[in-house]
């Protein structure tokens, strides 16, 4: 009983325990469409090299706008930013409902569609992680938080792919974005049911340029969460392409339809969340940087191996791994930095953990879909596996330094381990 009390503690605050339900519900209509459209471009188009177009296209505006929009985040309400965001995504996906039902829907629809919720994404991405803190009382609750997100997020992508996988065989694309954008209300309503206090950012007192300048000089300054980024961008960059390429692997190399892309989904998201929840059950910090490489090693190895399954069995088994690996580095690199992070930089540094965990995928999604396309996509997951695995070494190599100077950091924040 304590340790399911220890694993849900931050649920005891209002806000969090709103913010989870809401999110919960609407991240569960994310990953259907996410599943959608990935089936529903490789229908259209039978190109493994347009879902890496699109993949690219969906995700780009984050990496060109997170750094202002980090900037602008440190000063304006967070709270009103998620709102907004929340709704635009809600219109996003009422009007891709449409033209997917009425059958007007074309490539370049999925192209501009995309291009809009990577720019509401730009905005939402780190609003969202800058909120968490002022949500939760007391720090030493924050890596429950995350870890607690973590889980909502891999619940979500436990649930969504398996119903997304029976809807696409029996009604097609368009049920599984009229369910997203239904979805979109439970977190609008759980953000207005809030009660939060007057924003503490920053005023305007530095223009745009200025202050987006001191937020990367910090971020470089400070070692430990300059090598978590650009660990987390190599793996995202060369990593994270495997579910964009997953309709190549469920029709194409293991023979199945949507079903089987549906159970190698909910496989990743099984894993994800066992991840997610070991991590919530932790009350520490320091030994989370031990942690990284390890869980990077394990996504990596997955990876390699399966690339060359050709079983849907163990292909199952091996995403599994794969998703518990990710998790654990991408929520253990998360805390890391929110931890160490000081609360008036807290938007930019977020926007450039986002920028470094989504604004990179983008280019990833084109690499994989042009490399797919060329030698195939078991050879393509080798390679990206292989990179994981070298970015695992780069981290273990710097981790005794980055030990050394989080130690001050971390003390008085722990207190057991």
């Amino acid at each position: 009983m304590n340790s399911l009390r220890t694993s849900l503690r931050a649920l005891r605050y209002r806000n969090y325990r709103l913010f989870f339900i809401g999110q919960g519900i609407s991240l569960t209509g994310t990953w259907m469409q996410r599943m959608a459209m990935g089936w529903l471009v490789y229908r259209l188009t039978d190109s493994a090299f347009l879902l890496g177009v699109v993949g690219f296209t969906n995700m780009i505006p984050t990496f060109i706008l997170m750094p202002i929009a980090g900037v602008l985040i440190d000063r304006w309400n967070r709270h009103r930013i998620l709102v907004v965001t929340q709704t635009l995504a809600m219109v996003q996906a009422f009007v891709l409902t449409g033209l997917v039902l009425t059958g007007l829907i074309e490539v370049w629809h999925i192209i501009a569609l995309g291009l809009l919720l990577g720019v509401v994404t730009a905005f939402d991405g780190p609003a969202r992680q800058s909120f968490v803190v002022q949500m939760v009382d007391q720090r030493e609750d924050l890596g429950n938080a995350i870890a607690l997100n973590s889980s909502a997020f891999n619940i979500a992508r436990l649930i969504g792919p398996s119903v997304a996988g029976a809807l696409l065989a029996l009604t097609g694309e368009w049920l599984c974005f009229l369910l997203n954008a239904v979805s979109f209300l439970a977190v609008i309503v759980a953000l207005l049911m809030m009660k939060v206090p007057r924003p503490t950012a920053s005023g305007p007192s530095k223009d745009v340029l200025r202050s987006l300048k001191e937020g990367i000089a910090y971020t470089y300054a400070n070692a430990p969460i300059r090598t978590v980024l650009v660990t987390l961008a190599i793996v995202s960059l060369t990593g994270m392409q495997y579910g964009t390429l997953m309709p190549v692997f469920a029709r194409d190399i293991l023979h199945g339809g949507p079903q089987a892309f549906g159970l190698l989904m909910t496989s990743t998201g099984c894993g994800a969340l066992v991840g997610a929840l070991y991590l919530a059950s932790r009350r520490g910090t320091i030994t989370l940087g031990r942690q990284i490489p390890l869980a990077i090693g394990l996504f990596g190895t997955s990876l390699v191996m399966f690339s060359f399954s050709r079983h849907l069995w163990l292909s199952l088994v091996l995403v599994l791994a794969t998703g518990f690996g990710q998790i654990v580095h991408t929520a253990s690199s998360n805390t890391v930095v929110q931890t160490m992070v000081d609360e008036d930089k807290r938007g930019r540094v977020m926007s450039l953990y986002m920028m470094a965990f989504m604004g990179t995928a983008p280019f990833g999604n084109l690499l994989a879909g042009w490399l797919a396309s060329a030698v195939g996509a078991p050879s393509t997951l080798l390679v990206s596996g292989g990179a994981s695995l070298l970015a695992a070494l780069y981290f273990a190599w710097r981790l005794p330094s980055l030990r050394r100077a989080a130690r001050s950091v971390y003390a008085g924040i722990d207190t057991a381990q």
